[in-house]
């Protein structure tokens, strides 16, 4: 039983408790994990939306080329780019400030006496257009370098964190004439610029270095982000994402400092970005398809561009909306476009975030939680839901496992008792065969003269032959009972006829063994419907049974009566003031093979089958055999049967 019970906890019971420690200390991080969840749900409408902002953005810079292709399908293209300032803003809502500079870096348009806001565009632009001042832009490098001349060396015009397109490379690749001085137009002849130095990238590590008109700020390396997302969209475990969360989060935008020849290099066109007294200024520039000497630009306007953008920030998955709500934040972190116009929340802490790019160096597309403590509410009832799952589970290993203890602890009892009740039957059948021989020869041989002793000789043998027929007719009815093979003849019958039979025929035996039966029989007859032959089966296992434990004192008494509480029913009562069952064994008394006093030591006769049978007989009937303590010691057995309805 002891090494049992050793493999079925470390086989069973050990490793069930160690998955559910597990799954407990699961438990703890369901909110991170619902959260990361909806991060990454909310993450993609975030990434999904900065594309198409880009796609808009590009779409825009198309229309703006269009445009320019379409002024070089007329006449007069240098009176043209004089008045494209005035022709743009007119034909094109976007534009804020249209310009054209030359290839020798001559702002041909606007004049800065047209209006107040080509005034501070020339004041702001002039020098960097033309080529004179190198300021820090926001461009993408795949766009601006990957139509060099081409006999470039590539290590030349290669572009990453740390290093800066080689200009003079650029301006040593041949064919390349946009970075050589031009001599004059096809027609009206432009002036000239001789340049006094070769333009340069500075040093994009180093301390950012703004005129008083570009605003300043730290290593490029350190920029930071305006928002800080509460969750990260790149960081793959628990202590990634605290540290995502801390304040030092950096740009993946950041600027370079060139001049605008440098910038636009051979392609035809593109877009840029820098800051001018912390305002952003968008730019879009194109060559002209007919003669490539001029660049054609314009300033856009980002009041106007966020309208244009609004749509696509309000047209939010309806499955989504109730959840979230989408923001454009500017570079300040300030909202320019709402999925919700009422919604209000602190702009900075965003629940997910992505910037947008080059284009709109700093701006980023937000999503914010409706309502933050539902996610919070949802990661509390899954934590619950999973933990009462868990806890069902931990019990119902914990009963399957007292189930399991309690049965192969019962069967290793039946085994046992299955041991001892073949020991018993063997001991039962060896004591009357040896009495059965043993006189059987002395009467045979002659050598008992006496007739008195022959007689005896004969009634021990008798008893004892009966004996083992009620041995065998238990063990035999038992297997049937065990298989569902007994059958009962069930008919109307008189209970006390019933029971007078077999004690009269099983007093002999008991008188001859010096015990007295006192019969206590009612006249009128209890109607029952049962087996006869089964009923006094009964009675005699009860009667046998008060025999093996009435000890010294051999007084048995067998009652028939009736009883009314609860229901009408007849009651046998076999008596004794023999040695009694212990305290606690009143049931099991009546499971096979248990016996109370084993026969091998204490020589009590028994197979441990007598009380099984006489119970299951009676069930069967409708009725049950009981035991009841008597005062003063002894036993009382009751045989219980439902009345035959009159």
């Amino acid at each position: 039983m002891k090494k049992v019970a050793l493999v079925f906890v470390l086989a069973v019971f050990v490793p069930s408790l160690v998955l559910a420690w597990l799954a407990v200390r699961s438990l703890r991080d369901q909110q991170f994990l619902l959260e990361r969840q909806q991060s990454l749900l909310y993450q993609g409408v975030a990434d999904a939306l900065a594309g198409s902002v880009q796609d808009a953005i590009s779409e825009h810079q198309r229309s703006f080329t269009l445009k320019v292709a379409a002024l070089c399908g007329q006449s007069n293209l240098f009176e043209r780019a004089a008045g494209f300032d005035q022709t743009l803003r007119n034909d094109w809502p976007l534009a804020q400030v249209g310009f054209v500079v030359t290839s020798a870096g001559d702002l041909t348009c606007p004049s800065p006496y047209s209006s107040p806001e080509a005034k501070a565009f020339c004041t702001d632009n002039s020098r960097f257009l033309a080529n004179r001042e190198s300021v820090e832009v926001y461009w993408n490098p795949k766009q601006t370098f990957n139509n060099s001349a081409p006999n470039m060396p590539a290590q030349s015009i290669a572009k990453d964190n740390n290093a800066e397109p080689n200009v003079a490379a650029l301006n040593q690749a041949p064919g390349n004439q946009l970075l050589q001085p031009q001599s004059n137009y096809s027609q009206n002849p432009l002036p000239q610029e001789k340049f006094a130095q070769q333009p340069s990238l500075k040093n994009p590590a180093s301390e950012w270095n703004y005129d008083n008109k570009t605003r300043s700020g730290g290593n490029r390396s350190q920029q930071q982000r305006n928002v800080v997302p509460q969750q990260g969209n790149s960081f793959p475990n628990k202590l990634s994402q605290q540290e995502d969360a801390q304040p030092q989060q950096y740009s993946k935008v950041a600027a370079s400092e060139a001049e605008f020849r440098q910038l636009i290099g051979t392609d035809s066109d593109g877009s840029l970005a820098r800051f001018v007294d912390n305002k952003l200024n968008v730019l879009f520039w194109c060559r002209a398809p007919c003669d490539p000497r001029l660049t054609f630009g314009a300033k856009i306007a980002l009041p106007r561009l966020v309208e244009s953008l609004r749509t696509l920030v309000e047209q939010v998955e309806p499955a989504l909306r109730g959840e979230v709500c989408v923001a454009l934040l500017d570079d300040t972190a300030r909202p320019k476009a709402l999925s919700h116009s009422n919604f209000h929340a602190n702009w900075k802490r965003p629940f997910v975030a992505t910037e947008i790019g080059e284009i709109l160096p700093h701006w980023e597309v937000a999503v914010y939680l409706l309502d933050p403590a539902k996610l919070t509410q949802s990661a509390h009832t899954l934590k619950l839901t999973l933990g009462l799952l868990i806890s069902l589970l931990v019990l119902a290993i914990g009963v399957g496992s007292w189930l399991i203890v309690t049965d192969l602890n019962r069967q290793l009892t039946l085994a046992r008792q299955k041991t001892d009740f073949v020991s018993n039957v063997s001991h039962e059948l060896k004591t009357p065969l040896t009495s059965i021989r043993m006189f059987s020869e002395l009467l045979a041989e002659g050598r008992v003269p006496d007739a008195a002793k022959q007689r005896s000789y004969l009634g021990i043998i008798t008893a004892e032959t009966a004996r083992l027929t009620r041995l065998i007719n238990n063990v035999l009815d038992f297997a049937r009972l065990e298989r569902g093979e007994k059958k009962y003849n069930f008919q109307p019958c008189d209970l006390v006829a019933v029971v007078r039979e077999p004690a009269e025929t099983f007093r002999p035996h008991l008188e001859a063994n010096g015990f007295r039966l006192e019969c206590d029989l009612p006249e009128a007859p209890l109607m029952v419907n049962g087996d006869r032959d089964a009923l006094a089966q009964v009675v005699v296992n009860l009667l046998s049974n008060a025999e093996k434990y009435s000890n010294s004192n051999k007084i048995i008494e067998l009652r028939v009566g009736r009883q009314s509480s609860p229901l009408p029913y007849a009651e046998v009562k076999v008596l004794d003031r023999g040695l009694g069952v212990p305290e606690g064994c009143g049931e099991k008394i009546f499971e096979q093979f248990y016996r109370a006093h084993d026969s091998l030591s204490c020589g009590i006769q028994g197979s441990g089958l007598g009380l099984t049978l006489a119970r299951q007989i009676a069930r069967a009937h409708g009725g049950d055999v009981v035991y009841e303590s008597r005062a003063g010691g002894g036993s009382c057995f009751a045989l219980r049967l439902p009345l035959k309805p009159i």
